[in-house]
């Protein structure tokens, strides 16, 4: 299943050994699972541009190891007693890369350009926001049109991220191709599939924590590679280390293994509202309530993961505080699998294009789908496809399953709302129910965990039935680097923050 590409790695280790030996001596080479969509904060969605981010563009506030909200570009907040303003004391003395300083206009220019910008994904996620006052030089009011409780959580992601409003004018929509932001680290080039170059900005605002030169991403889809480069100091650091490899970096005294809860899933997304081909699976609840009840989650975890993940029903882990316990995670029940398809009056085999990204974990656990789903009468045609243009497939309506990741949001939220809610720009397939949008947005109007909960509680249900989503585990964070590389911290959110690194 996790055939060892020979050819592969000598090629990759020939293009990193050619990046190392321009920049030897100062250089953090990054191996990640795949090429990032758009480096443009706005329009980018995927995860692996998030770890991209998190090296060149700074936000409003930060998450630290225990999902504690801390000061970034911004010191503090205070929200109003009726919850619809929140004032944002910004940092003093910080710059753009292009020199432009940050201020009170900069942040008001960068959140209406998230709101307002025609292709930004970050628009549900600021949804609430009416306008942005600039109450002085280093401060800002966000005024609401309602109250909102996740707003602060999602400033500490990419709708926090600024930019400058020059370069972003100037630029237009080719920013992406050049982005500049206020993060410890400059844009520098990018080939596109090969490697993402930057270099310390000498003004950064926290410069002194600022040790490695240069920062080099490398996308490199095969996990076996990526760590044969690591062993042979090609690479500094990996992300995404096969949980089946877990051994063998631990076995290495020149690799350390850093690992953490994720708060994110993988599901699969099922096209309900625009499969051409109106299939079974798209046109019958009890079509998917079947392929869900095929599905072992344990045995899926034992046999890809070795037991090291945690199976999943729902948007947020058992673990997680707003996980519903009531309705916990379900065996699988083959026997009633197939009366569910009997009743559906469906004929058999049912197929279903699965969409897969490229990557061996992501293939084996869709061959183990679609051997478990096999067994009850649904067939899965897998489709492995290159990681950006599955996503430009997903928006097409293209497919009619989709296996993909979510890398989570500290709060209950920022996994759900943008993939569930009506005409949501994450929500592929299209899925509408107004009483699943109604609980959506009642869960934003209140910062009662109880309240909220009782909220989720609802959703829960009514997305379990519908299963517009089927849920499938949780992940474990697992990031493995050189015994060189000192300072490195993981945040549960599985993005590498640079600061404060050291390469021995």
């Amino acid at each position: 299943m996790f055939k060892f590409s020979r050819l592969a790695i000598a090629v990759a280790a020939l293009l990193v050994s050619s990046e190392a030996a321009v920049h030897a001596q100062s250089t953090l080479r990054i191996g990640i699972a795949q090429d990032p969509d758009v480096l443009d904060p706005s329009i980018s969605r995927t995860y692996v541009g998030r770890i991209v981010f998190a090296a060149f563009c700074d936000k409003l506030f930060d998450i630290d190891e225990k999902l504690n909200i801390v000061p970034q570009l911004a010191l503090s907040h205070e929200t109003s007693t009726d919850g619809k303003e929140m004032t944002i004391k910004l940092r003093p003395g910080v710059k753009f890369h292009d020199g432009e300083p940050f201020n009170a206009e900069a942040a008001k220019f960068s959140i209406e350009r998230h709101l307002t910008l025609p292709t930004s994904f970050r628009k549900p996620e600021l949804a609430t926001v009416d306008h942005v006052d600039v109450v002085d030089p280093l401060t800002i009011k966000l005024v609401l049109k309602s109250p909102f409780a996740p707003l602060i959580a999602q400033l500490t992601d990419r709708a926090g991220m600024m930019v400058s409003p020059k370069a972003a004018k100037e630029l237009g929509d080719k920013f992406g191709q050049s982005p500049v932001c206020a993060g410890p680290y400059k844009f520098v080039e990018r080939v596109q599939q090969d490697r993402m170059v930057f270099e310390r900005f000498t003004d950064y605002w926290d410069k002194d924590k600022i040790f490695i030169d240069r920062v080099v991403f490398l996308p490199i889809i095969d996990s076996t590679v990526r760590l044969a480069n690591l062993k042979s100091g090609g690479l500094d650091l990996i992300e995404r280390v096969l949980a089946t490899d877990i051994k063998a970096v631990r076995s290495d005294s020149r690799l350390k293994l850093s690992t953490a809860p994720g708060i994110g899933y993988m599901g699969l997304t099922i096209n309900i509202a625009n499969d051409k081909n109106k299939g079974a699976l798209s046109q019958h609840a009890k079509v998917r309530q079947a392929l869900d009840l095929a599905i072992d989650r344990e045995a899926l975890n034992q046999v890809v993961f070795n037991g090291e993940f945690t199976p999943g029903n729902q948007w947020v882990s058992p673990d997680h505080p707003y996980y519903q316990k009531g309705f916990p995670v379900q065996p699988r029940d083959a026997a009633k699998a197939k009366v569910l398809l009997k009743e559906a009056g469906v004929s058999l085999p049912v197929t279903v294009d699965l969409m897969v990204p490229l990557g061996a974990e992501n293939e084996a656990v869709a061959q183990v789908l679609q051997s478990m789903a096999s067994e009850v009468g649904i067939d899965l045609k897998i489709r492995t496809i290159e990681f950006a243009t599955s996503f430009k497939q997903a928006q097409a309506g293209e497919f009619q399953a989709f296996l993909i990741p979510w890398s989570g949001r500290i709060d209950p939220d920022g996994n759900a709302y943008v993939f569930l809610r009506s005409k949501a720009p994450q929500n592929d397939g299209g899925y509408s129910n107004p009483e699943a949008d109604k609980a959506l947005d009642d869960a934003r109007l209140v910062t009662d965990k109880a309240q909220r909960m009782a909220i989720y509680e609802k959703l829960t249900k009514i997305v379990l039935n519908d299963l517009p989503l089927i849920y499938l585990y949780h992940n474990k964070l697992l990031i493995a680097h050189s015994t060189k590389l000192e300072g490195y911290r993981q945040m549960p959110d599985g993005l590498v923050r640079v600061v404060g690194l050291k390469l021995k």
